[in-house]
């Protein structure tokens, strides 16, 4: 399958495509856009505290972070473009008769794309034992695809919710709240989270859901059967939240790259993990990903171009991407703002022998 280039980037004639110096001179690019369209009040603000050139460097809005970066130049990252944390919350809707047909959604052996647009009331499901309730399921086990985990957007209106909100034993969850106030019911104790609250289940809790609030409650379910290891207790029930977590940086020289991790890397007992990554304007993954590891990622906020088994994709807050395992990825932020989605991935386990 011939490869196809960035959007609005390919080769002109017969001339070679340059895709490491086209994707270096689209950053440059987008970077001294992004200065120009930065807002009078954040230029004000980075200028008083003298972050412009502390945290980027004299001449690093010019070129990608991962060529000629200077290290230990970014102390304060967080203050920059990580303050004032927004979650895009998918409300569904409905297309007229006037709406047009041909979209963006895309379905193939190595990922799967599914723009918000798509996501409309029509694809709806409901659950059993959940009242006021609706569900957007976004990616379920699939012989041949991801089949590791299940991910859904859920909507649930003010008093609505689940004393048996699961039918299936041997599953953990994970929730991120993206609107509302949700009352979160563990092992007999009340645990409340609002938008950028994280919690995890463990499959050995006994848990119930409600929505005590006066708005649609909107989070993002991750359900995935709990993979056992002789010798190795379940993990503990915890909530934390992404508005207290400080990002960190995911490699010396690529400040611009930035993880906010809500589940700890290091605990083997958890089989999965969740995370939030953020890209800085003319931020990159400045190689091609390609691992055991398989994804979903929800855009929770800004936009950015996602190379996905060759292709490039343009991606904004409420699309989402679903990668199967070994398929190649990487991404630039676009701009003008950051460039964050929320992030599951399978960890920590060897992989099943099947003959």
């Amino acid at each position: 399958m011939p490869r196809t280039e960035p959007p609005c980037f390919r080769s002109i004639g017969t001339a070679p495509f340059d895709r490491a110096g086209v994707v270096l001179s689209l950053i440059r690019f987008l970077s001294l856009a992004v200065i120009e369209k930065m807002g009078e009040t954040d230029r004000k603000h980075l200028q008083s505290n003298e972050q412009l050139h502390d945290t980027i460097g004299e001449t690093e809005w010019s070129r990608p972070p991962h060529v000629g970066a200077r290290r230990g130049r970014h102390s304060n990252r967080s203050t920059l473009f990580v303050n004032d944390r927004t979650y895009y919350a998918h409300r569904g809707s409905f297309p007229d008769q006037t709406q047009k047909l041909t979209g963006q959604a895309i379905f193939k052996t190595a990922y799967a794309f599914i723009p918000k647009g798509v996501m409309t009331d029509g694809v709806t499901s409901a659950l059993p034992f959940w009242t006021g309730t609706r569900a957007w399921i976004i990616s379920r086990p699939m012989t041949g695809f991801a089949e590791t985990f299940s991910q859904y957007i859920m909507e649930v209106m003010p008093g609505g919710g689940s004393d048996r909100p699961e039918t299936e034993d041997g599953v953990e969850h994970a929730f991120f709240v993206t609107a509302g106030d949700m009352v979160l019911t563990v092992d007999g104790s009340d645990h409340h989270l609002t938008s950028g609250g994280f919690a995890y289940i463990p499959c050995t809790a006994q848990w119930s859901l409600r929505n005590r609030g006066d708005e649609a409650l909107c989070f993002h379910w991750i359900r995935k059967a709990y993979e056992w290891v002789d010798g190795i207790d379940a993990p503990d029930f915890f909530t934390a939240s992404d508005r207290d977590k400080e990002p960190s940086v995911v490699a010396p020289g690529h400040e611009a790259w930035l993880t906010t991790r809500l589940i700890d890397p290091d605990d083997i007992r958890h089989d999965m993990n969740v995370n939030i990554v953020t890209f800085l304007p003319g931020g990159v993954i400045p190689f091609e990903e390609t691992h055991v590891m398989e994804h979903g990622l929800y855009v929770l906020e800004g936009g950015g171009v996602y190379e996905l088994n060759q292709d490039w994709v343009e991606v904004e807050a409420g699309d989402y991407m679903w990668l199967r395992a070994f398929c190649p990825q990487s991404c630039y932020a676009r701009g003008p703002g950051r460039f964050r989605y929320l992030l599951y991935k399978n960890v920590n386990r060897h992989m099943p022998m099947m003959f």
